[in-house]
Order: C-alpha cells, then sequence, then structure tokens
C-alpha cells in the first residue's frame, strides 16, 4: 500500500483528481518525491483492482512527547469505490505505519462530511484546540 518511486506518479494523479480538477502544479511530482525520500511525508495507495484511493501522511516532530506525530494531509477515494472499505484501508495502512515509527498520535483536518467519516473510525476533536490559517501571497 505504501508507494515510492515510479508509483508516486499513480498518487499524483488521484490527488489531482481530487484537489485540482484532475491537474498538478508542475514541479509537484518532483517535490512529492522529494520529501518521501527524505522520510518526512509518505503516500499510500488502495487497489481494487486499480489505484481506488490514496493517502499522505507527514512527519514532524513534537515537542510535547519529544518524538515525532503524524498529520494525514490528503484521503481521496474515487466515486466508484467510495463504500467498499478503500478509506478504511487507507487509514488502517496510516496507522499500522505510525505504530511502526513509535507514533502514537495522528491528527486530520477535515472539512464537509469528512468529519463522519473519521468520527466512524475512532477519531475525534482535540479538547480545546482550534486550527488557524492563513493564506499568503507570493511572488508578489
Amino acid at each position: 500500500m505504501r508507494v515510492a518511486g515510479e508509483e508516486l506518479e499513480t498518487a499524483a494523479e488521484l490527488l489531482g483528481c481530487f484537489l485540482r480538477g484532475g491537474e498538478l502544479p508542475r514541479g509537484f511530482l518532483e517535490l512529492l518525491a522529494r520529501h518521501v525520500d527524505a522520510g518526512t511525508f509518505e503516500v499510500f495507495v488502495a487497489r481494487l483492482g486499480e489505484a481506488a484511493g490514496v493517502a499522505t501522511v507527514s512527519y514532524r516532530p513534537a515537542a510535547a512527547t519529544g518524538g515525532e506525530f503524524a498529520a494525514i494531509e490528503d484521503l481521496y477515494v474515487r466515486p466508484e469505490y467510495r463504500g467498499l472499505g478503500a478509506g478504511k484501508a487507507l487509514v488502517r495502512a496510516v496507522e499500522e505505519r505510525c505504530v511502526e515509527r513509535s507514533i502514537s498520535y495522528i491528527e486530520v483536518q477535515v472539512s464537509g462530511d469528512a468529519g463522519g467519516f473519521y468520527a466512524g473510525i475512532g477519531y475525534g476533536p482535540e479538547g480545546g484546540v482550534r486550527v488557524l490559517s492563513r493564506s499568503l501571497l507570493l511572488g508578489g
């Protein structure tokens, strides 16, 4: 399920469907490969005959625990494969990998209907924590 090398192209195509209507920015595949090679980012692909879904996870240091924590950055399952267990299998693969890396904390930011999916597999809100964000203008 975890992919690297040439298989990253399949994962990137799925991410493009999810994030950008089928298009990824120029150079994204190379950027993805660099982070995977560095070990700070991993990509998982669920296959049900063909590539059915993709999950990405980043790993970062956590001063509070003295170790790392993981963040599920993206989770996408093709519409025709939804409800068949691909999403759950992807999250399970991420969780198993985190255990291998001695990571006990995984976070995920959700939008839309995704909250119900994650709640159904045991994820819940972090007490007292809100995520704030800001977009920065680049090249201007």
